[in-house]
């Protein structure tokens, strides 16, 4: 599909059949210089460039670190060169064994049909009450 629009970019990084699928989209859309912001308080927490640094820093850290932790997407919202989708995370902290649940919103922007910017807003608070 070419000319996707940018909600139907950002709904491809969340809505493959597997999350591979969804890493396989994200990287074919994002920007070589994507800024990535997890918000302060998440296990995550920071701002990183470009994808590598990405995975290595979130991705790989949320696959390794908890079981079965996801993003369940409930709308998104997308206005000129945004999309923000919200939802709630769930997943279970290996370590504790406790599982959570968190309300979290993402905000995306796009350019040139490329993901430039990610930041994330969440309730950290339930996730770090998992981890402890």
């Amino acid at each position: 599909m070419e000319n996707m629009t940018n909600l139907e970019i950002v709904k491809s990084t969340y809505e493959g059949k597997t999350s591979e699928e969804n890493g396989k989209n994200l990287a074919k859309y994002v920007a070589e210089d994507v800024s990535w912001t997890e918000a302060a308080g998440f296990p995550c927490a920071g701002t990183y460039a470009g994808l590598e640094n990405v995975i290595q820093n979130v991705f790989k850290r949320l696959g390794s670190e908890w079981i079965g932790y996801k993003f369940t997407p409930e709308d998104y919202v997308a206005a000129e060169d945004k999309v923000v989708a919200y939802g709630t995370y769930t997943g279970t902290y290996k370590m504790t064994g406790k599982p959570f649940e968190a309300r979290v919103a993402h905000v995306w922007k796009l350019k040139d049909g490329k993901i430039v910017r990610f930041e994330q807003f969440v309730d950290s608070q339930p996730v770090n009450n998992a981890m402890k």
